[in-house]
């Protein structure tokens, strides 16, 4: 809502507005969203992805060109070269975290410094946000929408499937729905993990009482889709996938969310997928089934997930472990070469920090006074050596 009616202002205006989502199943739904809100007002929404047929894709980005379309939803084909705007204003990205730092600049280039608002349901840490997002204003939902359950949270070993599976079975007797997520989709000669292909068979054969679908990312995008309304529309009882049901997956009937070999996951994907379930009246579970062979680094993701779904407290705890990438430059993950701050810890001194940047830049903005001489060199050395 907040992204539509961000483009609805932008639209009065006299510009276009742009969506982009990750996945073909998320921008449709964006796209099915925005149709409603604005065709009944005159206003034309374009869809535009990569499984759009050729004459198809001529037409849509003729008008996109035309300025017909006002709003314009799409997957990362939204950035391709052929793609052209008549006026736009606005961009907005959902799931921003899941687009590369060159994306999102490639999408912003195709207007005249459009005005930009970026979106995610994995919260950033409010360090990084500070600095990652310094120049931005970050706003918080963080609130449940009403009517949500909390999701109870368990890990369990091997040992404890057939007990895990029988639990499945009665929420599926009581009329739920369940996803079963594996990190694969065929077997892999190199890594002895549990695929989503093989796994759903034995699954079928298991339990001839439940109905099973199956979905993956090498299907077909027509294929998933109808997958996914079948599942949405109770004609399945339990979805075996893989992380493409990561976002963009709304079923308020699906109450429980096993999650195969976790381990193998990192807190925030983990975090997206336990939020596919708890969307309804129902009480909700996540299992986290784990391999005997665990680092410490995976128990310690398993113990942060059982003990709080505070996206904020987990986004915290993933930073810690993973390190939160160049500000500048393309590297997305691995420890920053700070010197004397720690992006988790030193939230007070990295507020003083850009409370004085921002004095000094509106003060000097191109840093010509003596007393910047210093700071401007090694700002121009820092900046060549990694934008090039």
């Amino acid at each position: 809502m907040v992204a539509l009616l961000s483009a609805s202002v932008a639209i009065e205006h006299g510009y276009q507005a742009c969506i982009m989502a990750p996945t073909e199943i998320l921008a449709e739904q964006h796209f099915k969203n925005a149709r409603k809100i604005f065709e009944p007002l005159g206003i034309e929404v374009a869809f535009i992805s990569g499984q759009l047929r050729a004459k198809e894709k001529r037409e849509v980005l003729e008008r996109v060109q035309m300025g017909q379309a006002r709003l314009v939803v799409g997957t990362h084909a939204v950035i391709q070269d052929a793609v052209h705007f008549n006026q736009l204003g606005l961009v907005i990205i959902d799931e921003q975290h899941r687009f590369g730092v060159e994306q999102r600049a490639k999408l912003m280039k195709k207007g005249e410094s459009p005005h930009f608002l970026v979106m995610t349901a994995t919260p950033i840490p409010r360090t990084l946000a500070m600095t990652v997002y310094g120049d931005l204003d970050v706003s918080i939902i963080d609130e449940l929408p009403k009517g949500r359950q909390p999701i109870v949270t368990r890990k369990v070993f091997e040992n404890k499937r057939e007990k895990v599976l029988g639990f499945l079975q009665e929420q599926v007797a009581k009329g739920r729905q369940a996803y079963v997520v594996y990190p694969l989709v065929e077997e892999s000669e190199k890594i002895d993990l549990k695929n989503a292909t093989e796994e759903y068979e034995k699954l079928v054969a298991q339990f001839p009482d439940i109905r099973f679908a199956l979905l993956h990312g090498k299907m077909k995008a027509d294929e998933k889709d109808q997958v996914m309304r079948c599942f949405r529309d109770h004609e399945f009882d339990v979805l075996v996938s893989t992380t493409v049901i990561e976002v963009g997956v709304d079923v308020p009937n699906a109450n429980l969310m096993l999650i195969e070999h976790a381990e193998r996951f990192g807190l925030s994907q983990l975090h997206q997928l336990r939020g596919r379930v708890g969307r309804g009246e129902h009480k909700s579970y996540c299992v986290l089934m784990l391999s005997y062979a665990l680092s410490d680094e995976a128990r310690f993701r398993a113990e942060i997930m059982e003990s709080t779904a505070d996206g904020f407290k987990i986004s915290e705890a993933d930073l810690e472990l993973r390190g939160p990438g160049q500000f500048l430059g393309t590297r997305q993950s691995g420890l920053t070469g700070f010197k004397m701050a720690n992006l988790v810890r030193d939230m007070a001194t990295l507020q003083l920090a850009r409370k004085a940047a921002f004095q000094l830049v509106q003060k000097d903005p191109l840093l010509k006074l003596e007393e910047h001489k210093v700071l401007a060199s090694e700002f121009d050395r820092k900046r060549k050596q990694l934008v090039g």
